[in-house]
């Protein structure tokens, strides 16, 4: 059964699964300008947490166990997998593909054309950029998101430029700008960010 505030406003062509709470003045399905009604079908999975003043725009497909912090936004044509979890105030852009497992924490910002895959880590306030040079003629066919590969992470007040690509189980350490790819299993720190050791040599040991 869900619980759905009366604050909240569900636009049609939203389907909602099963024990799923939707909190105060929540919207869902909000259309992006041009687009007609019923024109993007939105999607939610089975046991949603999606609390309060979250705007998920039209045309998402999100998988099952989803939750969203406060005052989260969510732009239009995403697909999203099972157990995501985004935190308060963050923003996700359109058409960007959020694999299963990910967590972004709070204040994280993810920008169109980004690829998160499974189990990667985005931290507080974390910024993924697309767009090489802001306000230059052609920007907009020349975007290109960051991808995460599967299981890296991401720290605190990090900056990723477009396309870089950080590889599986990386860790990037808190404050960096990544002007470069990171290969996998590397852990990478600074502006500019550089390799300062492997994954292996942490002191601590990965949970099973």
């Amino acid at each position: 059964m869900n619980c759905i505030s009366k604050t909240a406003k569900i636009y049609p062509g939203v389907e909602i699964g099963k024990d799923c709470s939707i909190g105060e003045y929540v919207i869902i399905g909000e259309l992006p300008r041009g687009k007609k009604a019923h024109a993007l079908q939105t999607e939610i999975g089975n046991g949603a947490v999606i609390r309060s003043h979250t705007v998920i725009y039209a045309g998402n497909r999100i998988g099952d166990n989803f939750q969203t912090g406060h005052g989260v936004v969510i732009r239009e044509e995403n697909v999203i997998g099972n157990n995501v979890s985004i935190g308060s105030k963050s923003m996700v852009e359109h058409h960007i593909d959020i694999a299963e497992n990910v967590r972004l924490h709070s204040n994280v910002f993810v920008p169109e054309y980004s690829i998160l895959e499974s189990g990667c880590w985005l931290g507080p306030n974390v910024v993924l950029t697309n767009a090489k040079y802001p306000l230059s003629p052609n920007v907009k066919k020349e975007l290109i998101g960051p991808t995460v590969k599967r299981s890296a992470k991401i720290g605190a007040n990090s900056t990723l430029l477009p396309g870089v690509v950080v590889g599986e189980n990386a860790l990037v350490g808190a404050g960096s700008v990544v002007t470069k790819s990171v290969p996998a299993d590397k852990v990478i720190a600074g502006n500019p960010a550089r390799i300062i050791k492997d994954v292996s040599k942490l002191p601590y040991q990965e949970k099973k």
